[in-house]
């Protein structure tokens, strides 16, 4: 009895070590996947009207909050440009940029992109659209000669990068001089509204922004036409300062791309407006640092003032 006893007594302490070191492993995977920082704060660029913007990302906030436990403040940036100022004086975690402000910040700050939207029609990028009124006669690049153009803002790739290399590749090198005038609207639903309501004779935006516009107005679709499209480059991506501890990293990372797995993501995604979120890297914007090398514009010590 005595031996048997012993062999019970060791047995129950095998288990215990056993259990206890699993339990050590998954304290040190728990460790890991749970690190301390649980707050964000996350800024957005206004590339359309500031009330749905936020309305839309509160459905983010919301999902991230209740199925990860991240705690995300959005703050709604006034203007595109400045982003590394806002970026250091705000001290913010992180941003969804759109593909210009995205490169200006990874090449003077290093942030790291971590994940973008897929749309609801099945593209994680978009195109810069040059357009004009139907009945403006302005057909090719020769035609805005002394027109008014309106531009985005000096951070956007659709809305200055793009049109800056359009008038580049049809000899025109000096867009100021060569149009009548020019201005910036500061958002892409903006540009589009100043053509299609004569402030402006030709614009420059986003096409996600345009078509969104031009399903919910006819008068897009009857009224304006698109001269030019630029290349692809990413949808506006969820990127964060490089001294994010990793494993915060890897957590919201995984809370995004882990959406489309379950019941409640697939339902805040589809309010959201995409389908899913997919992985993003710096390769991805090669077609951007092309362009802005082509107008020449040096992101490492590219800097202007909001006007």
């Amino acid at each position: 009895m005595k031996k048997s006893g012993r062999r019970i007594a060791g047995g129950v302490l095998c288990a215990m070590l056993v259990l206890s070191a699993g339990c050590e492993r998954r304290d040190e995977r728990r460790a890991e996947q749970a690190p301390g920082q649980r707050d964000l704060l996350i800024g957005l660029i206004p590339e359309q009207n500031i009330f749905r913007q936020r309305e839309r990302y509160q459905i983010l906030k919301s999902y991230l909050s209740d199925h990860a436990g991240i705690n995300v403040s959005f703050t709604s940036l006034s203007r595109y440009g400045n982003i590394i100022e806002h970026f250091t004086k705000e001290k913010l975690d992180g941003a969804f940029f759109g593909s210009f402000t995205y490169a200006l910040a990874h090449s003077q700050l290093g942030v790291e992109p971590l994940a973008r939207p897929v749309n609801l029609d099945g593209t994680s990028t978009y195109q810069g659209f040059l357009f004009v009124r139907k009945d403006s006669g302005i057909r090719t690049a020769r035609d805005m000669k002394d027109k008014r153009f309106v531009f985005v803002e000096r951070a956007t790739t659709a809305g200055y990068l793009f049109p800056l290399a359009y008038f580049r590749d049809n000899g025109i090198t000096d867009p100021r001089a060569f149009l009548g005038e020019s201005f910036f609207a500061g958002s892409h639903d903006a540009a589009v509204q100043a053509v299609l309501n004569r402030e402006a004779d030709v614009g420059a935006a986003k096409n996600t922004i345009y078509k969104q516009m031009a399903a919910a107005n006819p008068r897009i679709e009857n009224e304006l036409m698109v001269l030019s499209a630029s290349g692809a480059v990413p949808e506006n991506c969820l990127a964060v300062r490089s001294d994010l501890e990793p494993g915060f990293k890897r957590l919201l990372k995984d809370a995004l791309l882990d959406m489309d797995k379950n019941a409640e993501g697939k339902d805040a995604l589809r309010r959201f407006g995409a389908i899913r979120f997919i992985e993003t890297e710096d390769g991805d914007y090669a077609y951007l640092y092309k362009l802005s090398a082509r107008v020449g514009i040096f992101l490492k010590t590219y800097r202007y003032e909001n006007k």
